[in-house]
């Protein structure tokens, strides 16, 4: 069964690091874009961050500078979050658009998310 397992979530205070990882599991052949959401209380889930097969990525404007999306291979993906702040607070969703696998193709899958947490 393919699943998308998350870590590194927690508390931190304004101004800290946290990284996060994303490591797809499961029979899969080949992955495309692989990306970072969130969802902020009474927020919709918007777009942090994400990075295709070749390397480029995109981020959120608000996260430019401060964020850092990477792939160290073919089926992980990490968010370094510095500088961080208070209305970063959110759960954090690891997605990947489409990926193939022994059976078949599949698109849209969706992490558990994790809880990410800037306080004082």
């Amino acid at each position: 069964q393919v699943q998308l397992v998350e870590s590194g979530g927690g508390l931190v205070q304004p101004g800290g690091s946290l990284r996060l990882s994303c490591a797809a599991s499961g029979i899969i052949f080949t992955i495309g874009s692989m990306g970072w959401y969130r969802q902020g209380p009474g927020k919709q889930r918007e777009l942090v961050a994400d990075i295709n097969s070749g390397g480029d990525t995109n981020y959120l404007d608000s996260v430019k500078g401060r964020f850092t999306i990477s792939r160290d291979n073919a089926k992980t993906v990490y968010l370094q979050m510095n500088s961080l702040k208070p209305e970063d607070t959110a759960v954090y969703y690891c997605n990947v658009d489409r990926m193939t696998t022994n059976r078949g193709p599949l698109y849209n899958v969706w992490g558990q998310g994790t809880q990410v947490t800037v306080s004082s």
